[in-house]
């Protein structure tokens, strides 16, 4: 970290300091929504209006963070989101990431649009927990090249997006006239067409294919040799839907508010998804969350564990590998204080009775 990071005491501040470090262009794409960015605006704020019910004189001598995602022992209960062409925010990229997140102890989701390859993200952090975040593709050759370097490589469960048939519109990008900067590359697209660089954001959500049901979604949880998770879901309905089709877990997300702008904060309805499952998978949730108590709140709600993303990006760029170490250690520490706060001496204890 750089001398002058110690005055970086929540996530907030990681993120004043990496808009100041960033180039325009990528700081737009990283932090902006879509349309007006309502939804962007509420994933943040709608964790604030849960409020906490602690519970006095329980012994809370030891509290510890470690729970488990799909049966992998973590260390607390955040995972780090899937976040595209991070080698914009630092030149060692995903490999930064991974490393950070395996000496916290916790795992990474690799985005299909990562700067780095699934190889070198192994390679860099081997023992670390990591799962492949994937778009399925009209030609389903692609989308099987990019399982079988997944498989190859370790990862441990495939996460499939299903809220971008198209992009949201993103007027930050378009304001800040965006483009993937010369030299950066999203090298395991490139290698399942065949190419050796040079796809844009555009080009790549021009092979997602729009057409997909849930019927395409259980043949290829039933022909995909890891366990599949759904990402994207926002309705008890599609909630149901995803266990009946073969899903393993399900991620509650807007797409960081970047599809379509207008739907609610994953915060308001993350428990009517609870509810639908019914407890037959395991339910995570990404959106907004920017401190310890925004992990309870979401424990209290029904969620396994949440999902980081912009934080993670913000400590890349203002420290690489050490600014994410910083960034998980950071969240860690308030998790725990949270936990130890609200009357729970582990994940594991926090009850839907410990909100309101």
């Amino acid at each position: 970290m750089p001398e002058d990071a110690a005055d970086l005491v929540s996530l907030n501040d990681f993120e004043e300091r990496a808009h100041g470090l960033l180039d325009p262009g990528p700081f737009a794409y990283y932090s902006g929504g879509a349309g007006d960015e309502q939804t962007l605006r509420a994933s943040r704020e709608a964790w604030s209006r849960i409020t906490l019910r602690p519970r006095m004189l329980v012994d809370v001598g030891d509290v510890q963070t470690a729970t488990t995602v799909l049966g992998t022992e973590v260390s607390m209960p955040v995972l780090l989101a899937p976040t595209a062409l991070q080698r914009m925010a630092h030149p060692d990229g995903e490999t930064a990431t991974a490393r950070a997140a395996a000496a916290a102890g916790t795992l990474m989701t690799l985005s299909t649009l990562a700067s780095s390859s699934p190889a070198e993200v192994a390679s860099a952090a081997p023992g670390g927990p990591r799962w492949y975040q994937l778009y399925i593709t009209r030609d389903r050759a692609i989308s099987q090249a990019l399982v079988d370097q997944a498989v190859e490589n370790g990862f441990k469960a495939v996460v499939v997006t299903v809220d971008a048939p198209f992009p949201g519109r993103r007027e930050r990008d378009l304001r800040a006239g965006f483009s993937v900067p010369q030299g950066i590359d999203a090298p395991a697209i490139t290698a399942a067409l065949g190419r050796t660089g040079g796809v844009t954001v555009e080009e790549f959500f021009s092979i997602v294919d729009p057409t997909l049901t849930w019927s395409d979604l259980e043949r290829f949880a039933a022909e995909c040799p890891l366990p599949v998770l759904v990402k994207g879901v926002m309705t008890g309905e599609d909630g149901a839907l995803a266990v009946e089709h073969g899903a393993a877990g399900i991620v509650v997300s807007s797409h960081g508010g970047r599809q379509l702008d207008g739907v609610a904060a994953t915060a308001d309805v993350l428990e009517e998804v609870v509810q639908a499952v019914a407890g037959r998978l395991e339910v995570y949730v990404d959106g907004g969350v920017r401190r310890g108590v925004d992990v309870v709140r979401a424990l209290a709600l029904g969620a396994r564990a949440v999902l980081i993303g912009r934080p993670v990006l913000w400590g890349l760029a203002v420290g690489g590998e050490q600014g994410v170490a910083s960034v998980l250690e950071l969240l860690r520490l308030e998790t725990a204080n949270a936990l130890a706060l609200l009357g729970c001496a582990s994940p594991q204890d926090v009850r839907r009775a410990h909100v309101d």
